[in-house]
């Protein structure tokens, strides 16, 4: 029972830590990316300037439901990336733990010592994927099928991406757990987000 508690309590503690220190970071990297967006398909509107790319901005923001899924996703994309990338010590040899990290308990100097990343790897990738169907849902349908093949294989291709990266940069360590454990998240993303849709459909909301 105590272990049980123990891990609950470290699970809730990453996620927060997880949460709080990137927000105001991936909130400014958002909002600059959506400048980008506005001066590649609004460049009319928001190329007069910076205070008319600022009005337009928040027009777009205001009346456009794309534009806000947009900066959603671009948001928890960041804040994922800031995880796995941009906040990891360098490593002298990144392949130093290749099959490891598949359990809640890792061996360090003959001490075995909890651990929770296998559990956040899936929590991650769960409100990634559930964005990413919510913002391209006219391209997934409404299948369940379809949504949990693409939910999965997109959260595969991300992951695999930034293990290459965390590989070529030496950030952190390449795992295979984590492709699979992200591509777990992946698809139970595509569940949540399927479950709700129906409900919405359900209560007509």
């Amino acid at each position: 029972m105590k272990e049980t508690i123990d891990l609950l309590g470290k699970i809730l503690t990453n996620i927060l830590t997880a949460l709080y220190e990137p927000f105001g970071f991936s909130l400014l990297l958002s909002f600059l990316a959506m400048f980008f967006y506005l001066y590649a398909y609004e460049p009319a509107a928001a190329g007069k300037g910076w205070k008319s790319a600022i009005v337009t901005w928040y027009q777009k923001f205001k009346e456009s439901v794309f534009f806000r899924k947009l900066f959603l996703l671009f948001f928890v994309t960041s804040m994922i990336l800031f995880r796995t990338l941009l906040n990891r010590d360098l490593w002298m040899n990144p392949l130093s733990k290749v099959m490891g990290g598949w359990g809640i308990w890792e061996t360090v100097n003959g001490e075995q010592n909890l651990t929770t990343e296998c559990i956040e790897n899936v929590i991650m990738m769960v409100p990634f994927s559930s964005v990413v169907m919510w913002t391209f849902k006219e391209k997934t349908g409404n299948g369940w099928k379809k949504i949990l093949w693409y939910s999965g294989k997109i959260a595969f291709i991300f992951s695999v991406s930034i293990e290459m990266l965390q590989l070529l940069f030496r950030l952190g360590t390449f795992q295979l757990s984590d492709i699979f454990y992200n591509t777990v998240g992946g698809v139970l993303g595509g569940l949540v987000y399927y479950v709700t849709m129906k409900a919405r459909m359900v209560l007509n909301i």
